[in-house]
């Protein structure tokens, strides 16, 4: 129950709740007490009637009569007082899990990049979704089935030792080898459990990854090997899940075995009783009878309880895993900072911990507000990493980066990046209509801001050519739309955030070169106030920048303006004629 500690905080939040439905549970635990007495009580007084003559038929008749209505009235009470019961208890955990899944969600947000890296996205939805399941089915019917049990043994084993002490001891007998049964059983639940939910894991990553890349496997064949790799996880999920459903299993029959002594019990050992004079009618053996029946469920509950009491630790003990980790970017000034765009690095060292690989080597370069820094190289030389820097997406090891002087670790995290328009290299839309999507970058962005940015974007003329244009539901992925398109329709998502600081990572790669003038004239109009950096492959998306870097490996191995570069022997001006022979061939 260590892992399920964690839970506490949130019976404190509902602890009116969770006390009501105690309340109500105890009430009817006691209506339900009347019917074995007064069943017992009617019993007695037949009895009486055949012991005395003297008393009149209708007497006993008038009696049973008023004790029939009388069972039916507490029943209906005590029915109506367990559903309420339901309501209280149950509406509190579904509380508890939109919480808990909520609590999860801010936490996958404020993780860092690298955990995304080290974790499969079909582990975190399972554990958000599977997993939060698991414990709600402990904070909902788990607990309201044990403090239902608690509360009607309390109750009723109470007034059983009331009429005879004696015969309930004797009933009791088979209650310690059923708790060493729970306990041998739930040890093996909690084992078999984490197994399962590991397998699951690892059966959702597989499913979401086969249909995120469903083109490439359409593409090379590869539909009967998934589909064999598919059912080697399901069987495996199978085996383990049955595993697991064989010791659920035992509960049921164990505690029937055990009622069903007790019962033995009571007609044996009371018989005796009352035939020894010992107890004073026949009817104690029947209310014994019907005490030991309505602890039936309970007990037999109990298995039940346990399983997803243990279901849940394992459960609970795998998002734990999560919520205990803390995210590696942290904020360190939580008052608000305006940032202006006058970005500086000085001797920035950066390594990827995954990969153990050098992205940057000792780099030092700035850009002024309003300026426009071109960031050319290789493939693996360093580019998308500055972008990455810049957004505090990963932290530098070794040297600084400033903004507008002030080391980027003070600065608030929320106004840094809310000041950042940023592009990736791979575009990512999410499966909504273009125009939120646009507005992605601003919800408040109204019909003209959108046609405006995705005029800029030249992406306009497209999306008019939809059906629905700028209602049109984009798939998952944004997979309607070509890659030049989904570049454009992320440019106008950044250009609408309408931010000081525009990061552009490589975002004309899809687009043709008359587009990509075009694009990038209306750029140059629209980031003349603004700080941008632009990496590319292409000399003709850095041309017009006031400043251009080369890197390799990691190093700044040329910097200057295009006018400068051209003239001097170096990458730059291979690159430059390269591309402009290629672009008088075509």
């Amino acid at each position: 129950m260590k892992e399920l500690q964690y839970l506490n905080k949130y019976f404190k939040k509902y602890k009116f709740q969770f006390l009501l439905g105690i309340l109500i549970t105890i009430a009817a635990q006691i209506f339900s007490l009347f019917t074995p007495e007064l069943i017992g009580n009617s019993i007695k007084a037949i009895e009486e009637f055949h012991k005395n003559g003297n008393v009149p038929a209708s007497v006993i008749k008038d009696e049973l009569l008023n004790n029939i209505l009388l069972i039916i009235a507490t029943t209906l009470i005590a029915g109506v007082l367990t559903f309420l019961m339901r309501q209280t208890l149950i509406v509190m955990s579904r509380h508890v899990e939109f919480d808990l899944k909520n609590e999860i969600f801010r936490h996958y947000e404020n993780l860092s990049q690298s955990f995304y890296k080290r974790n499969r996205t079909g582990d975190l939805m399972n554990r958000i979704s599977e997993d939060v399941g698991k414990v709600r089915m402990y904070v909902g019917p788990a607990v309201m089935y044990a403090l239902n049990t608690i509360i009607r043994f309390a109750v009723v084993i109470t007034h059983m030792y009331i009429i005879s002490p004696k015969l309930t001891l004797y009933t009791l007998l088979p209650l310690p080898l059923l708790a060493y049964s729970i306990y041998k059983v739930s040890t093996q639940i909690n084992k078999r459990s984490a197994l399962y939910q590991q397998n699951l894991s690892r059966l959702s990553t597989f499913t979401q990854e086969m249909f995120s890349g469903i083109r490439v496997i359409k593409a090379y064949a590869l539909e009967p090997q998934k589909q064999a790799d598919f059912t080697d996880l399901s069987r495996d999920s199978k085996a383990k899940n049955m595993s697991l459903a064989k010791v659920n299993a035992q509960f049921g029959p164990l505690m029937i075995l055990l009622i069903g002594i007790s019962n033995l019990v009571v007609i044996y050992v009371g018989g005796m009783m009352y035939i020894n004079g010992n107890i004073p009618d026949i009817g104690v053996i029947a209310q014994f009878i019907l005490y030991i029946n309505m602890l039936t469920w309970p007990v037999a509950s109990l298995g039940w309880i346990s399983s997803m009491v243990q279901e849940a630790e394992a459960s609970q003990k795998r998002i734990n895993e999560f919520l205990k980790t803390e995210p590696e970017i942290q904020n360190a000034n939580n008052e608000r900072t305006a940032v202006l765009g006058s970005i500086a690095f000085n001797n920035v060292t950066f390594t990827y911990e995954d990969t153990n690989i050098t992205a940057l080597k000792n780099i030092s370069f700035n850009v002024n507000k309003g300026e426009t820094l071109a960031i050319l190289g290789k493939t693996g030389s360093g580019k998308s990493t500055v972008l990455s820097l810049i957004s505090r997406l990963y932290d530098v090891q070794k040297g600084t980066i400033t903004i507008d002087g002030e080391n980027i670790k003070d600065i608030n995290l929320y106004d840094l990046r809310n000041s950042i328009g940023f592009v990736p290299q791979d575009a990512f839309l999410f499966s909504d209509s273009i125009k939120n999507n646009i507005k992605f970058g601003n919800e408040d962005a109204t019909e003209d801001e959108i046609i405006t940015v995705a005029k800029k974007a030249v992406v306009h003329s497209n999306i008019e050519g939809f059906t629905k244009q700028y209602e049109t539901i984009l798939g998952e992925r944004g997979i309607t739309l070509s890659g030049g398109q989904k570049q454009r329709v992320s440019i106008a998502r950044a250009l609408i955030k309408d931010a000081p600081v525009l990061l552009l990572d490589d975002c004309l790669s899809a687009v043709d070169t008359e587009t990509e003038e075009a694009i990038l004239n209306n750029l140059e109009e629209f980031c003349r106030d603004k700080t941008t950096i632009i990496v590319s492959h292409r000399v003709s998306s850095a041309k017009n920048a006031d400043k251009i870097i080369i890197l390799e490996d990691g190093k700044i191995i040329q910097q200057g303006t295009h006018n400068q570069l051209v003239n001097e022997q170096g990458y730059y001006k291979e690159l430059y004629l390269k591309q402009l022979s290629e672009k008088e061939l075509q």
